[in-house]
C-alpha cells in the first residue's frame, strides 16, 4: 500500500515546486512526481564553460511583486539586472548604426506595451506605428527600403523571442499579458535560475528540505483517475506500473503536453471548456544553441544582432535558411566563455531535428560572416542545445495571445478551474503558466499559479 499523501503534485517546474514547498511548509504530506531526471522543467542551469548557462528561462522578468525576486530578495541571492541594447552587425561584416536601430527597437517595444482598441496582428500595428514615427523622427530612413526591410525582418524575429511565437502576425498586439515593474531583465548570473528552486525546496546551503515532502524523479505519471459522480480520492497511475493515491492533485504540467496527452491523462475525461482552452491556447517555442570557447574576450551580458542585407540574404541556401532566422546572439551572465545564439518557431523546432555538428558549423559561419571582420573567434569547445518542442515532457518553450485565443477570453481562466468531485471538493486542479491570467509565459507566473492552487486547498481544508 501506497503512503496516505493528502496531495501529490505532478511536474517540478516553477508551478509544481511552488505547490508542493507552500503545502509541505504547511505540514501537508505531499508526493511530487517529476518526469525528468530533474528539478526545474523549463528552467534549466547546466554547469557549462568556466560558469553555469540557463538552458530555458533566463531572467526574473520584473521585480515589483515579483515571488521570484522577493525568493531571491529574502535570501540575501544577490541579482543583477541585465542590458539588453544590442550591439548591431551586418551580414559584410560591417558595423550598423547602433544608435538608430537601438532607438527603433525600443520605440517598437514600447508600443507593444500600448495596444489598439481591437485585437489585430502584432507585427502590423507596429509596423504601422514605426512608419509614424520614422516620419516625424527619421524621415530620411523611409527612403532606404533595404533598411527597413532588415530592419522590420529583426524586429519580426526580436517579438518572435519574446513571445515563443512563429510570425509576429501570428501574435495578437492587444492581450491579457502584464509586466511587473522594476527592471525586465534580472539575471541569476553565477548562482544559476536553479537556485531558485533550492531556496522553495529548503535545500539552499544545505538545508534540510521538508519532512512532509516526498519527491520522486524519472517518474512519469500516464493517467489520472478522479471522482466525478462520487467523493474519494484521486489515484494516479504512473509508466513504472506504480499506483499513488492522494485527497486531490495538482497538475502543472505544460499545455503542450496536455495537448496531446489530454485524451488518455484523465479518467473520466475532460469537460469541453477544459478541451476547448487546451486546443486554443497557443505553444511556442524558443531555443538557444549555447557554444563555449577556452577564451572569447566578450564583455558578460551583452548582445549582439545581426542584421542582414537584401542581397546577403538571397545568397544564401534553401537548405541553410533557418541560419537567417537567428536574429544574434548574448553572453550569458553566468559564464565568460560561453555564447548563446536564439532561434524560435518553426526554425527553432527544425534546428531541433538537424545533426550537432550540422548545427555548430552553420552557428559558427554565421558568427565569423558577421562578427569576424571585428572580433577573433576561435573554435567551440562544446555545445549544448535546447530541444524543448522535441521533449515529450514540454512539447514547447511557453504561451502567447494569438488571434485566435483572444476569441476566447475565459480560456487561461477555463483551463485553471479545478476538477470537482460529487460534492464540489476540488480534486485535480491546475497550474504553470499557461493558467495565469495576466503573467502567462514566465516563471514568476507559474510560480503564481503554483502558490495560488496550494492556497486554494489550504483554505479550502479550514472551511
Amino acid at each position: 500500500m501506497s503512503q496516505p499523501y493528502d496531495t501529490i503534485v505532478i511536474g517540478l517546474g516553477s508551478a509544481g515546486t511552488t505547490a508542493a514547498s507552500t503545502l509541505a511548509r504547511a505540514g501537508r504530506r505531499v508526493l511530487a512526481l517529476e518526469a525528468q531526471d530533474r528539478i526545474g522543467g523549463r528552467v534549466w542551469t547546466v554547469p557549462f564553460g568556466d560558469g553555469v548557462v540557463e538552458v530555458g528561462a533566463e531572467w526574473i522578468h520584473g521585480t515589483g511583486h515579483s515571488r521570484v525576486y522577493e525568493t531571491a530578495v529574502k535570501t540575501n541571492v544577490s541579482v543583477v539586472p541585465q542590458d539588453l541594447t544590442f550591439t548591431m552587425y551586418q551580414s559584410d561584416g560591417s558595423a550598423a548604426n547602433n544608435l538608430l536601430v537601438n532607438e527603433l527597437l525600443e520605440f517598437c517595444l514600447d508600443a507593444v506595451e500600448h495596444p489598439p482598441e481591437h485585437p489585430e496582428a502584432l507585427g502590423m500595428f507596429l509596423t504601422r506605428q514605426l512608419m509614424n514615427y520614422l516620419k516625424q523622427e527619421h524621415p530620411e530612413v523611409l527612403q532606404n527600403q533595404d533598411f527597413l526591410d532588415e530592419f522590420l525582418e529583426l524586429m519580426n524575429l526580436v517579438i518572435n523571442n519574446y513571445e515563443a511565437s512563429n510570425d509576429w502576425n501570428d501574435v495578437s498586439a492587444q492581450t491579457n499579458y502584464a509586466e511587473l515593474t522594476g527592471h525586465q531583465h534580472m539575471s541569476w548570473h553565477r548562482y544559476g535560475y536553479k537556485t531558485f528552486f533550492d531556496i522553495l525546496l529548503n535545500t539552499y546551503n544545505n538545508g534540510p528540505g521538508w519532512p512532509t515532502l516526498e519527491i520522486k524523479l524519472n517518474t512519469e505519471a500516464t493517467q489520472i483517475k478522479w471522482p466525478k459522480e462520487s467523493t474519494g480520492r484521486v489515484e494516479v497511475v504512473c509508466k513504472d506500473g506504480a499506483v499513488y493515491t492522494a485527497d486531490n492533485v495538482i497538475l502543472t504540467v505544460s499545455v503542450g503536453v496536455l495537448k496531446e496527452r489530454h485524451t488518455n491523462l484523465f479518467d473520466p475525461p475532460l469537460p469541453q471548456n477544459k478541451i476547448q482552452s487546451i486546443e486554443k491556447i497557443p505553444m511556442g517555442v524558443v531555443d538557444k544553441i549555447i557554444l563555449s570557447f577556452d577564451h572569447l574576450g566578450l564583455p558578460n551580458g551583452t548582445f549582439f544582432g545581426f542584421l542582414w542585407r537584401g542581397e546577403e540574404k538571397r545568397k544564401v541556401s534553401k537548405e541553410d535558411y533557418w541560419t537567417t532566422r537567428i536574429f544574434g546572439c548574448s553572453t550569458p551572465m553566468g559564464s565568460k566563455t560561453a555564447l548563446t545564439f536564439w532561434t524560435s518557431g518553426e526554425v527553432a523546432k527544425l534546428v531541433e531535428t538537424l545533426p550537432e555538428d550540422v548545427v555548430k558549423r552553420k552557428v559558427m559561419e554565421l558568427l565569423r560572416k558577421f562578427m569576424g571582420r571585428n572580433i577573433t573567434i576561435p573554435e567551440p569547445t562544446a555545445m549544448i542545445r535546447s530541444t524543448w518542442y522535441s521533449s515529450p515532457f514540454t512539447r514547447g518553450s511557453y504561451t502567447h495571445d494569438d488571434l485566435i485565443v483572444t476569441q476566447y477570453p475565459h480560456a487561461r481562466a477555463n483551463l485553471a478551474e479545478p476538477l470537482r468531485d460529487a460534492s464540489g471538493s476540488p480534486k485535480v486542479l491546475f497550474a504553470g503558466e499557461a493558467t495565469d491570467l495576466t503573467h502567462f509565459s514566465t516563471v514568476h507566473g507559474a510560480s503564481d499559479s503554483g502558490y495560488r492552487e496550494a492556497q486554494r486547498l489550504l483554505l479550502t481544508s479550514k472551511v
